[in-house]
């Protein structure tokens, strides 16, 4: 379906004339921002105080509100995902074009992004998806700003820095269990016979850490159950201090590749296509993340880490659409309700077989196994697997 794509130079446009007034008085968040841990209620009861439309599709307006210049909505991750969720909500309630829109924010800062929620809501928005922890401290703020509005925030909680989480009625806080899908993949790493990996994540985010973790401790798990020794299995392990595309991630990647590294596992948004060039050239393998990114580099993707970003916001849309969204707290999708896992559709393993996923995947549903969801490394523990950081 097609949708209406709000450049910014329009925006800024009308902001100089309307929005002249309306800031943040946070800072901008480009340094790193820490989202809180994941909740361990998957579920919270929604407040008799939260929005409720009247229940018809055509009262549905919503707008994904991307958090920079640089964060585009066919990123192949994480907005993409979001948006997937949008427009199979649009698709299959008949939503028009008018009320389907992205916005994109003239730089990355908070007082930005607030521009953009109201440049949204006064264009007609009455739910916001809001992808990623940049918003935190713009959303702590226009969840008051603007209370008959209901927002989704995808992987934070609306929080000031170094402040406490308040989430209001008109918010849901949506958390992913990263180190469970980080997990599947480092499991099927070593299954599939690799025994020289490496991990590149953005920035050391909680969302990006855990899945870094989970992908040590999976990798651990197979480890042992195959019977390897000490050492047998090494993981490089870095930061590359983003998440936008570089030629120096590829350089970086190029050399692992070249020192033996056999594949990647690339938490790092549109930063994975750098690694994915570097794969390319060295005829090496790459693990994606977030959605199944197999259609980025068919070559070299052979599964991905992915979270359930279009299930979660495609559930959001249609609560809010029947009047009982669960806003007020914070919601986790993880192996149980199948809010994580790893994209099986276009994997491209040679050993590791559909049975042996099902299998492993039934573990994390049932809670045999948990996974370690602290983000510091003095907390992981493995004795098989060696993790060199760099």
């Amino acid at each position: 379906m097609k949708f209406k794509y709000l450049k910014m130079v329009l925006a800024m446009a009308f902001l100089v004339v309307v929005l002249a007034a309306c800031g943040s008085d946070n800072g901008n968040t480009d340094t790193e921002s820490e989202a809180p841990a994941a909740t361990e209620n998957v579920e919270t009861e929604a407040s008799e105080e939260a929005t409720e439309p009247t229940g018809e599709a055509n009262d549905v307006n919503v707008a994904l509100v991307a958090h920079s210049p640089d964060s585009i909505l066919n990123d192949g991750s994480f907005n993409q995902g979001a948006w997937d969720g949008i427009q199979r909500f649009a698709d299959a309630h008949g939503l028009s074009d008018d009320a389907v829109n992205f916005f994109q924010p003239s730089d990355a800062s908070d007082e930005a992004r607030i521009d953009m929620i109201e440049l949204a809501i006064d264009g007609g928005a009455n739910i916001l998806i809001l992808p990623g922890f940049h918003f935190e401290q713009s959303l702590y703020n226009a969840q008051d700003m603007f209370p008959d509005t209901t927002f989704v925030l995808l992987d934070a909680s609306p929080r000031l820095e170094g402040g406490d989480v308040r989430v209001e009625n008109n918010v849901a806080a949506i958390h992913y269990a990263e180190e469970e899908a980080g997990f599947l993949a480092g499991y099927a790493a070593v299954l599939e016979g690799y025994r020289d990996l490496g991990f590149m994540g953005g920035l050391p985010v909680p969302a990006v850490v855990r899945f870094g973790h989970g992908f040590i401790q999976g990798a651990e798990h197979a480890a042992y159950s195959l019977g390897l020794e000490e050492g047998d299995v090494t993981i490089n392990y870095m930061y590359l201090g983003g998440f936008a595309p570089d030629p120096a991630h590829t350089t970086t990647a190029a050399a692992w590749y070249a020192a033996g590294t056999e594949v990647i596992f690339v938490a790092a948004g549109g930063a994975g296509s750098s690694v994915m060039a570097a794969a390319e050239s060295a005829g090496a393998s790459v693990i994606g993340v977030d959605v199944d990114q197999h259609h980025l580099s068919p070559d070299t993707v052979i599964t991905s880490a992915i979270k359930g970003l279009d299930v979660s916001v495609y559930d959001m849309l249609t609560g809010f659409m029947n009047g009982n969204f669960n806003g007020g707290g914070e919601l986790r999708f993880d192996a149980s309700i199948t809010g994580v896992g790893l994209a099986m559709d276009n994997a491209q393993f040679t050993n590791f077989t559909m049975d042996q996923y099902e299998a492993i995947f039934a573990t994390l549903a049932d809670g045999e196994i948990e996974v370690n969801s602290s983000t510091e490394m003095s907390d992981i523990s493995v004795s098989l697997v060696t993790v060199v950081e760099q």
